[in-house]
């Protein structure tokens, strides 16, 4: 089947009068006999081709893409689309020989403005998954390893089978075509304010009130000057929408339609960036989509495609200079502009940080002489949370050292620590960045997180336990490795861990439906209680009287139950008939440790 428009030279009806079966031009042959034009009777040209269109499509004269049940053409005049018997066998024998399926479906009826949610007006099966040839490989760096995400390219990008980029907007419809399957206003202000509720206080790298000012421009424009608005701009917002539709709370919708409709969106976003020939320029705009499209693919239980899909993130990044400092590559841009940068910036190291912290991969944003100290307060300057550039510096601090102390070894499966000095050290330096933080990321008690919900302070809750995780779960990492020389401290390991996976659970009590999507934050939970697991197993198998030794010391008993919480929480995750099956399949994993 030919890609969406382009036309095979044997189905144009102009090719073949121009070419002999060989390939080698039509011999033209003169009758000088015969009558003339004029009197001789017109024959009507016979098609000698099935008609493989819809047949409104041919009716009208349009493009058709094909698509089954409906095609695109059809879907968007809301029209009955109907294909002859012949196109209908045609498409079911490419269908049994194809590895993807070219699906479309009919727009639904939009849902009011009461149910917080919007089907959009043209989904790909979120189900159908296009397997790629890198991904029947044996390499561990195709992460089919990563427990447990699906191993195989995805197709959240729209119908194709190449890569998880292929998508099924028409070639000509350009970024007019992105633009018009925006949800209404009403819609789209929801959920870019569950955005903003939800994503923007762990991942502040978006001026609000800058971005609110755009944006309300855009929809002031008439229909002709929206279409020729910038493509990176488009895509944030459809990167956005994506975002704030995987945290959005509903009774109505079930959890596959707001996994099709955020997928829908990313697409979308995607499509703009290329309309913008993101690959060969980069903006503020483009750069905050392609983070946000990472953490998409990421919550969507696509590493793979996340992880891809950074790389390329990265590489902009560097070549549009985020790494330097603006005060040397950019000294005449104002204040604001600069701290812009920063922020950005510190966005793409956070995310590569812990994702290969994570992932046991190399880090990539190794080299920077942005300092941590010149992102300053400015909130006189743009009407910034004070708390949020706080947030920020002790992110940046702790990503800091995690890439020059965890994330190189752990990616080599070498020792973090060559000497028990070392190590000593290196807590020490641990404990110093914890020490920096300031006293409300460091009172995260159940009492003090709940006055601070009480208190409408949900942003400051989120910040603390999304910081509080990193630190204790790289302080885990830090106390379980070993050498030869310095022994795995299981003690440490085991509070770290403990403090760790609470943050999770603290998480989950107060925001129970975004810590269901965020990955990162569910599958560092995961491995905390895998090594807790693990270091219960050794303690039972080599200590004298291990298991009355696991019965009797409080901090044994307390982490024991860490792993039983874990448990009933990925269960409940997987109950019912939408239930995840990545919750179901971890719960298996970690009951081997309590049996």
């Amino acid at each position: 089947m030919n890609p969406i428009g382009q036309i095979s030279p044997a189905l144009h009806p102009s090719a073949a009068s121009e070419s002999t079966l060989n390939g080698s031009p039509a011999t033209t042959v003169k009758f000088e006999d015969a009558a003339s034009p004029l009197d001789r009777p017109k024959k009507k040209q016979k098609r000698n081709k099935p008609t493989l269109s819809c047949e409104e499509c041919v009716e009208r004269k349009t493009k058709c893409d094909r698509g089954r049940p409906n095609c695109l053409a059809c879907i968007k005049r809301q029209s009955q689309c109907k294909y002859a018997n012949v196109a209908n066998i045609l498409e079911n024998t490419n269908r049994s020989t194809s590895t993807a399926l070219r699906i479309t479906k009919p727009p639904k009826k939009k849902l009011g403005a009461q149910d917080d949610f919007e089907s959009p007006r043209q989904v790909p099966n979120p189900h159908e998954r296009s397997a790629s040839r890198g991904s029947t490989s044996s390499s561990i760096g195709l992460l089919s390893h990563v427990p447990y995400s699906h191993p195989s390219a995805s197709n959240v990008f729209g119908i194709g089978s190449e890569h998880p980029f292929a998508n099924y907007w028409t070639c000509q419809g350009g970024l007019p075509e992105t633009i018009s399957v925006l949800p209404v206003k009403l819609q789209a202000n929801i959920l870019l304010e569950r955005y903003f509720e939800c994503v923007d206080p762990v991942y502040p790298m978006i001026h609000r009130q800058t971005f609110y000012a755009d944006y309300e421009h855009f929809w002031s424009l008439p229909q002709e000057e929206q279409n020729k608005s910038d493509g990176a701009f488009i895509a944030l917002v459809f990167a956005m929408l994506a975002m704030g539709t995987q945290f959005v709370i509903t009774g109505t919708a079930n959890p596959k339609e707001r996994q099709s409709t955020a997928e829908f969106y990313v697409s979308a976003a995607h499509q703009s960036l290329r309309m913008s020939s993101y690959l060969n320029k980069a903006s503020v705009r483009s750069i905050q989509a392609m983070v946000l499209i990472t953490y998409f693919l990421i919550n969507d239980n696509h590493a793979s495609d996340g992880w891809a899909f950074a790389g390329i993130l990265m590489r902009q990044a560097y070549a549009m200079g985020l790494h330097r400092d603006p005060n040397i590559v950019c000294p005449t841009a104002t204040i604001f502009e600069k701290q812009v940068r920063r922020k950005l910036w510190q966005a793409v190291l956070l995310q590569d940080t812990f994702l290969t912290v994570l992932l046991s991969l190399p880090p990539s944003a190794t080299h920077t002489d942005v300092n941590v100290e010149d992102l300053v307060d400015d909130s006189s300057i743009a009407l910034s949370n004070a708390t949020d550039t706080a947030y920020m510096r002790g992110s940046w601090t702790l990503a800091n050292l995690v890439q020059e102390t965890i994330c190189s070894p752990r990616s080599l499966d070498i020792p973090i620590c060559t000497t028990q000095r070392q190590k000593t050290k290196l807590v020490a330096d641990f404990r110093g960045v914890y020490r920096s933080f300031p006293d409300v990321f460091r009172s995260w008690d159940i009492a003090s997180i709940t006055q601070l919900c009480e208190n409408g302070n949900k942003r400051i809750v989120r910040q603390t336990l999304f910081l509080t995780s990193n630190y204790f779960h790289n302080v885990m990492l830090l106390h379980s490795s070993e050498s030869e020389e310095v022994p795995a401290n299981i003690r440490g390991s085991l509070e770290a861990a403990h403090d760790a996976i609470s943050a999770f659970f603290l998480l989950y009590l107060f925001f129970e439906v975004e810590a269901k999507v965020w990955w990162v934050f569910n599958h560092r939970a995961f491995l905390e209680a895998m090594c807790i697991g693990n270091i219960l197993r050794e303690v039972q198998a080599n200590e004298e009287n291990g298991e009355e030794l696991l019965a009797k010391d409080p901090l044994f008993v307390k982490v024991k139950a860490d792993i039983v919480q874990m448990i009933e929480i990925m269960q409940q995750m997987s109950e019912g008939e939408h239930g995840s099956e990545v919750a179901k399949t971890r719960a298996g994993v970690l009951s081997q440790y309590v049996e």
